[in-house]
């Protein structure tokens, strides 16, 4: 991907980005709709029997990261999600992206790493980490 592009919590894709195809589009069309609030359609969509995820934070069985993900955004009905980077290797996709409650946070540096199984997400691990306001990092963290 050469450029960033935001995904909001609207239910379109940016332009000139395809959304069936590759499993990098089908990774970046789960992340889009996940932000927009419908993790259920995601998942109906893109994910594969046998799915497990590595969030620390919640069981590892789908329905428990939906319930999770369906209440995120309850909470941040504004969030953001900017797509930095995505790379696709054989049966794996990492996405590194910025996640925003709203336009006004600093938000997070997030990575996704998607592991698919017949075109199907079956296994998922996302690290993060909190946008600093200050760094001694010139560069800053993207």
């Amino acid at each position: 991907m050469s450029a960033p592009w935001a995904i909001t919590t609207e239910h379109s894709m940016p332009t000139g980005h395809a959304v069936h195809g590759t499993r990098k589009q089908a990774a970046l069309e789960f992340l889009r709709l996940s932000a927009a609030g419908v993790p259920r359609e995601a998942f109906d969509s893109y994910v594969g029997p046998n799915f497990r995820h590595h969030n620390p934070y919640l069981p590892s069985d789908a329905e428990s990261l939906i319930k999770g993900m369906e209440k995120n955004a309850a909470q941040n009905p504004d969030k953001v999600l900017e797509v930095l980077r995505a790379i696709e290797d054989g049966d794996l996709v990492a996405v590194h992206a910025r996640i925003r409650h709203d336009s006004n946070d600093p938000g997070w540096s997030v990575i996704h790493i998607f592991r698919f199984e017949d075109d199907r997400i079956v296994e998922l691990w996302d690290v993060g980490q909190e946008v600093t306001e200050k760094s001694p990092n010139e560069l800053g963290m993207f």
